[in-house]
Parts: structure tokens; sequence; C-alpha cells
């Protein structure tokens, strides 16, 4: 099987289903300026807005990386910053949980760590893509002329 062959598709139905939710769930923190019990006990004021602004930013940059109409590895690049911030982003909140109400939180904590793991298992499948992409363009690079560099 040829590394080209073995390039993850970039539309995974529960990381996309995921990146759809996140900026709707910013937005309405915001406009609704409304916030968890656990993350206003938990986080200062600026990290309260940087949490909300990230589900915003993670989930329109991620899902403009999927649908991005260039070059694949610049799709895959803005997916994978996208995916270490909501993975980053959601382990804060199940964090906020885990302090505030302990056990009693164990299911919903669980769930959201789901999201976390679920976003860095894809970011370590992205860099695995990264690299082979990485060694095709290696594999069928032209040499240049002798005298000229890249």
């Amino acid at each position: 099987m040829s590394p080209a062959s073995r390039i993850r598709s970039r539309h995974q139905p529960f990381e996309v289903a995921t990146l759809l939710i996140a900026p709707l769930c910013g937005v309405l923190l915001v406009v609704l300026d409304v916030r968890p019990p656990s993350v206003r006990i938990t986080m200062p004021p600026p990290i309260q807005a940087g949490w909300e602004f990230g589900l915003i930013v993670a989930g329109l940059a991620g899902l403009a990386g999927i649908l991005w109409p260039g070059r694949v590895s610049t799709g895959l690049g803005i997916e994978l910053a996208s995916l270490l911030m909501l993975g980053a982003i959601t382990s804060m909140y199940a964090l906020a949980l885990v302090v505030v109400a302990g056990t009693q939180a164990v299911a919903v904590v669980a769930f959201i760590l789901s999201v976390s793991a679920g976003s860095f298992w894809r970011c370590g499948q992205i860099v695995c893509d990264l690299r082979r992409l990485a060694l095709i363009s290696r594999s069928i690079a032209v040499p240049l002329p002798e005298g000229e560099s890249a």
C-alpha cells in the first residue's frame, strides 16, 4: 500500500459533529451571558472568556481545515491546530467539573474527556498523515538544475 493511499479521510462524522456544535455552544455562552457553575467557580473571568472564544475558534477553524480547498497539508495543519485547541479546552472544562462536583460528575466528565481524547487521537492521525505527505513530496520532487536552489 502506497503512503498516499493511507492518508485518512478528512470527513470524520464524529469530529465534524463536534466541530459544528463547539462554535454554537461558544456563541450561546457569550450571547446569553451564562456559564456553567463549575466554570464560574474555577476560572477567573479572562479564562472564562478565553474558554468561550476557544470553543468558537476551534470549531470554525476545524471546519475550515476540513473544507480547505487548497493543499491537503494546509487543511490538515489547520485541522490539527483546531483539534489541539478543542482537546485543551474540553480538558479544562472536565477539570473544572471534577473540582466542583467531584464524583457526582463522573459520567459527564467521562463523556467530555472522550471528546478531548478523540481530539488528541485525531491529532495523532493528522501528524502521521502530514509525515506521509512529506514523504510523498520528497519522493516525487523534481531535481533542480545545477546552480539553482529552492
